[in-house]
């Protein structure tokens, strides 16, 4: 009696321990850093380099949070024990020494550290800031300082040059000008990622691979190989892979600017859409070169709030990218967009691409309205990010995107075009219809030489001229009536239609052959083929409209229909594939 009784715990009670390492306290550290606690911050970081002492992130994640609340003796005894300690390939170390020490008016410790990082950083991300600062400290010391080497400018008029080509969509020629700057410098790592880069544009998958673990064999942290790499995966299908992956960069805390936009875009290819979010959002709020007056980064934060239910807030930043770019379509698209996922009941659920441009869809849309217009209007031909979607379309899209593609090659008509469409013809893989609609479209533009294609598994070697195997020749006349059926048909019928028209002259003098049909009237046979092209893809025409357009008499150009058609069975192919008669009422009985 007087004791005290001990409650037994319920039987049911489940204790759930937390998991208690790095990505636990770097994600606690990123609340805080997001409520401005930067004490707590401060710890948070520090128990994550404690469980992952060989990571440099979380060494350089609590080095910039230290910078940022003054501390800048304590983050340079970090910056100096990652390059002394954990990975002496991290140069930018240095440049953010020098900071500290520029910070604290130790000028000359600033000079030592910003000199040391220009001649050993192979990458120049900090090469503008870093000039800048050497100006401040020559006013500073009164005298010029200037360092023995810069080594990121190794190849930089190159690099540029090729990075220029890359913007500018011209993948084929970016490759050949980085492969050669790679050749002369084997450590210009930049290189190797745009290297990387461009062949993933141009749909070279298993090359685009192999130049980006070049790239991280070197600098296993490089941080745009590891984006790269992660939207390589992505595309590929490597799950696993690329689970492990996300989840080292949802670590990564990015110090500079540049890094913070990589990781955010990357993030939100990913599908990371709400990581995306905060990372766009941080560098708006920062700032930074001139974040304020960029249309791009206000309809990539305004993508990231409505991939997040976030859709008042995208509205907004997407009127804020009409303002700064009032010439551009693409603001006025997704508000359209907005204000149709607001009527519906439940909303769509679609996640918008991040890209600054009109979805693929509606280029494509955009290319059937311009489908007989030459050329296309500047905004698809010259965009890059078009042209990677078409060079990837081509190599991996279904047989109808590829007919699409093939066709706005056709407006396109430069070098780039012309050597993917001739790779094209070597891949033995792909249809034998599509491959003769590639050679079609490249005499179109220009192409002159003999082709090398493989037809049927066989390499063959096929003449510049129509593609006519069965005919053991080809004479000039004949290619005077397509010449008169194009030049009538020019922006009125697109290019497949055009090839398709061939295709039928092809078929007619194949089957009629050794026998040649008369030419005395070439207008006629061309007619004749318009027309029968024409009803193949169900357009209303009469033979009046024909005779008027080819100054001859209608009854011509009904007996060339009737001569083709009875060699091709045309009608009869016709009737049973619109099951019914192609013919207009409005034609006068045969």
């Amino acid at each position: 009696m007087g004791r005290k009784k001990r409650v037994a715990a319920p039987e049911d009670r489940k204790i759930i321990a937390l998991q208690m390492d790095a990505t636990f306290f770097f994600e606690r550290a990123v609340r805080s850093l997001d409520r401005y606690r930067y004490d707590k911050a401060i710890k948070y970081f520090r128990r994550a380099c404690d469980y992952e002492p060989e990571n440099p992130v979380n060494h350089c994640n609590l080095a910039g949070i230290l910078s940022e609340v003054g501390k800048y003796n304590e983050s340079n005894q970090i910056l100096q024990k990652i390059v002394d300690e954990v990975d002496p390939s991290m140069t930018e170390c240095y440049f953010y020494m020098a900071n500290n020490f520029a910070n604290m008016e130790d000028f000359e410790a600033a000079e030592k550290a910003i000199i040391h990082y220009l001649e050993h950083d192979e990458e120049g991300q900090f090469l503008q800031e870093s000039e800048e600062m050497m100006e401040f400290l020559s006013c500073e010391l009164e005298h010029p300082a200037e360092p023995a080497t810069i080594k990121s400018r190794e190849g930089l008029f190159e690099h540029d040059k090729a990075r220029s080509l890359l913007e500018q969509g011209q993948f084929g020629e970016a490759v050949k000008q980085l492969k050669k700057l790679i050749k002369k410098y084997p450590d210009f790592l930049a290189a190797r990622n745009n290297l990387a880069l461009a062949y993933y544009y141009m749909g070279h998958f298993a090359k685009a691979m192999e130049t980006i673990h070049q790239v991280l064999e070197q600098e296993e942290g490089n941080l745009h190989a590891l984006c790269n790499l992660a939207i390589f995966y992505q595309h590929l299908g490597e799950k696993e892979k690329l689970g492990r992956l996300t989840g080292l960069l949802r670590k990564t805390y990015p110090y500079h600017q540049e890094h913070v936009f990589k990781l955010a875009t990357t993030m939100g290819i990913l599908g990371e859409h709400e990581a995306a979010y905060l990372l766009f959002r941080r560098i708006l709020k920062s700032g930074a070169c001139g974040a304020e007056g960029d249309p791009c980064l206000y309809h990539y934060l305004a993508v990231a709030c409505a991939n997040t239910d976030r859709y008042a807030e995208a509205e907004r930043h997407w009127r804020e990218t009409a303002k700064l770019d009032p010439k551009s379509e693409v603001p006025a698209f997704y508000l359209n967009l907005m204000e149709k996922r607001r009527t519906m009941a439940p909303p769509e659920r679609s996640y918008l691409s991040y890209h600054y441009h009109l979805p693929f869809e509606e280029q494509f849309r955009a290319i059937g309205q311009s489908a007989v217009e030459d050329p296309l209007p500047d905004k698809i031909r010259k965009d890059p990010l078009v042209r990677s979607s078409f060079f990837w379309a081509l190599r991996h899209g279904d047989l109808e995107t590829k007919l699409q593609v093939i066709q706005a090659f056709g407006l396109i008509g430069d070098q780039e075009v012309t050597e993917a469409l001739l790779e094209f013809l070597l891949d033995p893989e792909e249809n034998d219809y599509l491959k003769r609609l590639a050679m079609f479209v490249l005499r179109h533009i220009g192409w002159t030489e003999p082709f090398r294609v493989v037809m049927d598994k066989e390499v063959l070697t096929a003449d510049p001229r129509p593609y006519a195997p069965a005919l053991p020749e080809w004479e000039e006349s004949w290619s005077g009536v397509l010449r008169l059926a194009f030049a009538s048909m020019n922006k009125r019928f697109d290019l497949v239609q055009q090839h398709d028209l061939e295709t039928l002259w092809i078929e007619y003098l194949s089957r009629v052959h050794p026998k040649k049909p008369r030419l005395q009237k070439p207008e006629g046979w061309a007619a004749a083929l318009e027309y029968l092209t024409a009803k193949m893809h169900r357009r209303a025409v009469t033979y009046e409209e024909m005779a008027v357009r080819y100054q001859i008499s209608p009854n011509t150009i009904r007996t060339c229909v009737k001569h083709i058609d009875d060699a091709c069975k045309l009608r009869e192919k016709m009737n049973a594939i619109f099951s019914g008669p192609p013919t207009d009422e409005s034609e006068p009985s045969q």
